[in-house]
């Protein structure tokens, strides 16, 4: 593949001008027409070198692109191609150009509920087919977190659309806890994605704390045009789950100092992908390591360490010590 745009602009005008038998291409006339190319393509002025024009030709005749162009010199002057139905464009894919599609179509695909992506489904099916009929079909090499059958992806659009045209919503909301189901109006400001859930992040009408709502408990929403949208005009969400581990966030808590013990055949597993950005070993020994992390005491937390069973153990803060013993207590319990 080329390695930029200004290169796949350069060889497909090189491409395009030799194709067109009906002229006699020197080594000028294809200065002249890639150096228009990218000026009206990218806007640069300075056209393009003698040299690099010469570079591209023998880039374009040798295997690295895969292109393989059968270009020929004739009478010491003008440059064709040996086959006339040569082109660049009809060069087969290489197993490295199937296997980077293929990759990035696994990655498309992950990307449901937004109407932009529902757009591209023809396109992406069209691509798929293509390379399928290039190349053998194999099996994918990116297998990527889904759920398919998640609750309230069928709302992401319309919620990710409110956003964008700033609109309030109004919501059929049960959350786990309530009896019942509640209706009010909500301002949401960014969409968070955690664990494979989704999460709507803003505020209430006329309230002014920030709320997170889980698309899974919505039993519906539409948006509403006539009620005044507020505005983000203070928070990012890179700084507002700064000291947080998943969705929840408390306003009025302050970030803890947590203090873990993890053994030895699980110190590889939570160095090489730490729990939070705040992770530091503070300790090694031969029976593993103790590790700090500052962060909000919730229950994403105390979620992501019970994960780890009795691969860890957590030294402090106490109150957290004391749930985890508590958690662990309960569970064991449910298997005498």
């Amino acid at each position: 593949m080329p390695a930029n745009r200004n290169a796949l602009i350069r060889y497909k005008t090189i491409d395009t001008c030799l194709q067109n038998r009906h002229r006699k291409w020197t080594l000028e006339d294809l200065i002249e027409s890639v150096s228009e190319a990218l000026y009206e393509y990218e806007g640069i002025r300075k056209g393009i070198s003698k040299r690099s024009i010469q570079a591209d030709i023998q880039m374009m005749r040798s295997e690295k692109l895969g292109y393989e162009a059968p270009i020929i010199v004739i009478d010491k002057k003008y440059y064709t191609y040996e086959d006339p139905n040569f082109s660049i464009t009809k060069t087969p894919l290489t197993s490295a150009d199937v296997s980077r599609m293929n990759e990035a179509l696994d990655m498309l695909k992950q990307f449901k509920g937004f109407s932009h992506f529902n757009q591209l489904s023809e396109v992406i099916n069209k691509l798929e087919e293509h390379i399928y009929s290039n190349k053998e079909k194999r099996n994918s090499v990116i297998d990527f977190e889904k759920n398919e059958n998640l609750k309230g992806l069928e709302y992401l659009d319309d919620i990710y659309q409110s956003i964008l045209q700033k609109k309030a919503i109004y919501l059929n909301y049960r959350s786990f806890k309530a009896q019942q189901a509640r209706q009010f109006y909500f301002h949401v400001w960014w969409l968070k994605e955690f664990k494979n859930r989704w999460f709507a992040v803003g505020v209430r009408h006329k309230h002014d704390v920030i709320t997170t709502l889980a698309l899974d408990r919505i039993l519906d929403l539409k948006i509403d045009a006539d009620t005044p949208y507020i505005e983000n005009l203070k928070y990012s969400p890179e700084l507002y789950y700064y000291h947080v581990i998943g969705a929840t966030v408390s306003h009025n808590v302050r970030a803890s100092k947590v203090r873990i013990r993890v053994s030895s055949l699980h110190a590889p597993y939570i160095e090489t992908k730490p729990l939070h950005h705040s992770q530091q070993v503070v300790e090694r020994s031969n029976t593993g390591i103790i590790i700090e992390i500052k962060v909000q005491l919730n229950f994403e937390l105390e979620k992501e360490l019970l994960g780890f069973g009795e691969g860890l153990e957590v030294l402090e803060p106490a109150i957290l010590r004391k749930t985890m013993q508590k958690r662990l207590e309960r569970a064991s319990e449910q298997y005498k």
